[in-house]
């Protein structure tokens, strides 16, 4: 496993250019080591990973996974976290500690995201990491796991991730934060009640009207705007 982390590695590096992580290392500023690779590139790679994992067991694609994320870098740790969503079986055989060992270390806004559509949320809608163990992250001290415990409502809720709708979840997350003037929370809130309207109309009017007071202005004004118009910035 840890050899094949390593030819991922390699041919992340192989294709990452200078141009580009100049011009994303602001975007999505990181402790992690940017490699400077475009999207495409990145999942070319995944693309071969999950060829070679094809028919392997679950476990071997989750440590697969959890060597590349240990590698330290933005777009490994991205790639982990599709190679691991691609693999038959793979979010299934997922348990908490699991799901916290891949998302440790997440520290901007990007791999955040990845980490909740990819992992994070649909292991809670399948039933592998809890409503607790949500809803702790969203009592964190870390803005980086509140984050997280917002957009793993996401792919409850999103039909391109395999969402049906989840109001009752997605609703007791963002009461949890709805007052967080953190710009990555209120974010994030948005993003999620933006998703959950399809679902819940009334449900996120209600809501909207109940933290009027306490919600970020960036909440209201796009939530509104999409309620409104059917876009977040018509």
């Amino acid at each position: 496993m840890k050899d094949m982390a390593r030819e991922i590695d390699a041919e992340l590096r192989r294709r990452g250019s200078r141009a580009r992580r100049a011009a994303t290392v602001g975007y999505y500023p990181s402790r992690m080591e940017n490699l400077g690779v475009a999207a495409q590139d990145m999942r070319a790679v995944v693309r071969e990973a999950r060829k070679k994992l094809k028919g392997e067991q679950a476990g071997t694609a989750m440590a697969v996974a959890k060597a590349v994320v240990s590698q330290g870098t933005l777009e490994g740790r991205q790639a982990a976290f599709e190679i691991l969503a691609g693999h038959r079986g793979g979010l299934e055989a997922l348990g908490l500690r699991d799901v916290e060992a891949l998302g440790r270390g997440i520290d901007n806004w990007a791999s955040v995201d990845g980490f909740c559509c990819c992992v994070a949320g649909p292991a809670w809608r399948m039933g592998r990491i809890s409503d607790r163990d949500v809803m702790r992250w969203a009592r964190s001290k870390d803005r980086w796991w509140r984050r997280a415990a917002v957009v793993a409502t996401v792919p409850l809720n999103l039909r391109s991730r395999g969402g049906s709708g989840d109001p009752r979840r997605t609703l007791m997350v963002v009461e949890k934060v709805a007052g967080d003037q953190d710009p990555m929370i209120a974010k994030a809130v948005s993003w999620a009640l933006r998703v959950l309207i399809q679902h819940d109309r009334r449900g996120v009017v209600a809501f909207l009207r109940k933290h009027e007071a306490t919600l970020p202005a960036i909440v209201k004004r796009e939530v509104g705007n999409k309620l409104r118009t059917g876009r977040k910035n018509p």
